[in-house]
């Protein structure tokens, strides 16, 4: 897994220098995960502007700017969270495309509603904004590599113009 994720770091870097973006990162429950898989790729300062860990909902509030409303009606882990926490890492970043996870790693914490391996992206970009729930299996670490995958995936979707496709749902700045 840790190679696969690497070759996939390496081919989005090769695609966002192509396009001249910058990429930021928002995280959750990925705790640094997919910003240090981006690192370890050669280059990575030419195409990677940073990350926000943002764990607690204070950060996500004071930093990205997840409105509270937001926090209290809908959760962290949700639609609108990583939505706003995609915005808000796009413009602190000052990143070109940006990506936000959120999501349940477990092994406790989850609910009958968010389940634990429940994840929420979000992708903001020139071209659009995309959001999509996923349900992971496995453990802790299965969870959050498996999201820092799917993270990196529709960046690199993004960033290729093919689209994230499957059940994201797509909308315009």
């Amino acid at each position: 897994m840790e190679e696969r994720l690497r070759d996939l770091a390496g081919r989005l870097g090769e695609a966002l220098a192509a396009r001249g973006w910058m990429l930021g990162c928002a995280e959750s429950c990925t705790g640094g995960l997919l910003a240090s898989v981006l690192t370890d790729a050669p280059g990575a300062s030419s195409w990677f502007t940073g990350a926000v860990v943002a764990y607690a909902n204070a950060v996500k509030r004071d930093v990205l700017g997840v409105s509270q409303d937001t926090l209290d009606a809908k959760g962290a882990v949700s639609r609108e969270a990583v939505l706003a926490m995609a915005r808000g890492a796009r413009g602190v970043m000052r990143a070109d495309v940006a990506v936000a996870i959120s999501g349940v790693a477990g092994p406790s914490g989850g609910t009958p509603q968010k389940p634990v391996g429940t994840v929420w992206m979000a992708w903001e970009g020139p071209d659009g904004v995309a959001v999509k729930r996923f349900q992971f299996d496995g453990d802790r670490l299965a969870v959050k590599r498996q999201a820092a995958r799917e993270a990196m995936a529709g960046v690199l979707a993004m960033a290729t113009g093919s689209g994230i496709g499957g059940d994201a749902e797509a909308m315009r700045p």
